[in-house]
């Protein structure tokens, strides 16, 4: 399969998708993919005729594993890129006027996660957790929590569930979901297409200027907050992948400053 066929980008009627489409590798995404994913995004909020967004994934098994390891954890050079684009992906989703829906019909992991968790509106499959769970892997594999890994599971969760995410890095199922009212639809898996299309047709229809101001004044109001989250993650990332190591000393003056200068 060509690097072209890898992500789908397609527009019908008023709502643009785009469909990680590498069931083979689980979904995971390499620098590619990502770039991708970024200029579909792109493209549907420059174009007139698009009102809203679906993020979907091809296969059953999984919406998305996340990044492609083999360069994630390969040349650095290329772990800086897939930093850079899962970034733009990310802080693009929130921040741009459109909603962005993401349909979910399997399990997520790392990224894969975090494309959910900037999303504005969730639809999920009604799967048993074996079949469909998020997990935030990054403490457990030794892979920092940038692109938004801290910030978007507080936004969408709130502190102290976001904390047992990534500290545990534990699978949390549909039903544990439901709890925390986190999905804002559920459907059986073999209606699941039909009618997140339904649903997102429904957002689609209405009014241009309250549908775009909407998610623009929610945006604006928490921008600045937004971009300096992003930020601290990149700061941090740097110095926990930085090749000389600082000691306890030096890393409590790195946080002190880092209070200053984000508080």
């Amino acid at each position: 399969m060509s690097d072209q066929e890898l992500i789908l980008y397609d527009v019908k009627g008023r709502i643009a998708t785009i469909t990680i489409n590498r069931p083979d590798k689980a979904n995971s995404c390499n620098i590619s993919m990502l770039k991708a994913i970024y200029e579909g995004l792109i493209n549907a909020d420059e174009d007139d005729k698009v009102k809203c967004i679906l993020v979907k994934s091809a296969g059953q098994r999984f919406f998305s594993a996340g990044y492609d390891l083999k360069e994630a954890t390969g040349d650095p050079s290329n772990a800086a890129k897939i930093q850079d684009w899962g970034r733009k992906i990310n802080e693009t989703i929130v921040l741009m006027k459109k909603p962005v829906i993401t349909q979910i019909q399997g399990s997520a992991i790392g990224f894969g996660v975090l494309l959910i968790l900037a999303s504005d509106l969730r639809v999920f499959a009604d799967r048993e957790k074996e079949e469909l769970y998020l997990r935030l892997p990054e403490m457990g594999i030794s892979v920092f929590t940038q692109t938004g890994a801290t910030l978007l599971p507080l936004l969408a969760f709130g502190l102290s569930y976001a904390k047992n995410l990534l500290f545990t890095t534990d699978k949390v199922g549909v039903e544990e979901l439901k709890n925390i009212n986190f999905p804002t639809r559920v459907f059986p898996l073999d209606q699941l297409d039909y009618e997140t299309l339904s649903f997102v047709k429904q957002i689609s229809k209405y009014q241009t200027e309250f549908l775009y101001l909407l998610k623009s004044m929610l945006t604006i109001m928490n921008k600045g907050y937004i971009k300096s989250c992003f930020d601290l993650e990149d700061e941090c990332g740097k110095v926990f992948y930085a090749t000389e190591k600082k000691s306890m000393k030096e890393l409590d003056d790195f946080i002190k400053g880092l209070y200053k200068k984000y508080s």
